[in-house]
């Protein structure tokens, strides 16, 4: 199946009835998902990218609430996730999951991103949300490699899936053309467990 290489897309993974993994082009600060996911820092502080994009779209409920669990709880490690206010996102939550630094691949990192994805799974499901929306989590500053980080998430969402109680749907926003590309790639390769035959997925165009 061939990407479209001239209009903006969406990728729909069916992985089963209704559960659905889909990825996308787009602000994830309007994404009208149930909760969306920050990628944070252990400190709980509004950043850059898409983090400090959350936190000035959402108002500074959210930064407050951060600060309330950082002064209960201590910083957050790499892989853990808590959840706060949306503020005045169209959300109901926030999840804040903290990403790993990218060291070269050798640091445990693909373990802390998959808890990332996991984790803020974990809480949406016993929040009895029904749908999540993640950002590529590590790949702007923190320097995680935008294709290993698919192959990352990609398995771990659907994983998650499969075993949630009460999500549904998970929607990944990526930022630019290219991270879609790769994400979506890594989505057209997934198969299912024990049979070996992929998902089933469709591609659709996005007006405008």
């Amino acid at each position: 199946m061939d990407l479209p290489r001239d209009k903006d897309y969406v990728v729909m993974l069916k992985v089963g009835d209704p559960l659905e993994v889909r990825l996308l082009r787009g602000d994830i600060t309007t994404h009208p998902a149930d909760a969306i996911v920050n990628a944070a820092n252990s400190e709980l502080l509004p950043g850059g990218g898409v983090c400090g994009a959350i936190h000035r779209a959402g108002g500074p409920a959210i930064a407050e609430e951060c600060r309330r669990i950082h002064s209960e709880h201590g910083s957050l490690s790499p892989g853990q996730a808590v959840a706060t206010t949306a503020g005045r996102l169209a959300a109901k939550y926030v999840i804040h999951a903290v990403g790993p630094i990218w060291s070269g691949g050798n640091q445990g990192e693909a373990e802390a991103l998959s808890s990332c994805y996991r984790e803020s799974m974990r809480i949406a499901d016993s929040l009895k949300l029904h749908s999540i929306a993640f950002p590529a989590i590590s790949t702007g500053i923190f320097g995680y490699p935008v294709e290993q980080a698919a192959w990352v998430a990609m398995p771990t969402v659907i994983e998650g899936l499969r075993w949630a109680k009460n999500l549904v749907f998970v929607v990944i926003v990526l930022f630019d053309r290219i991270s879609l590309d790769v994400f979506a790639k890594a989505a057209m390769s997934q198969r299912r467990p024990n049979s070996g035959d992929p998902y089933s997925i469709s591609i659709g165009i996005m007006n405008g």
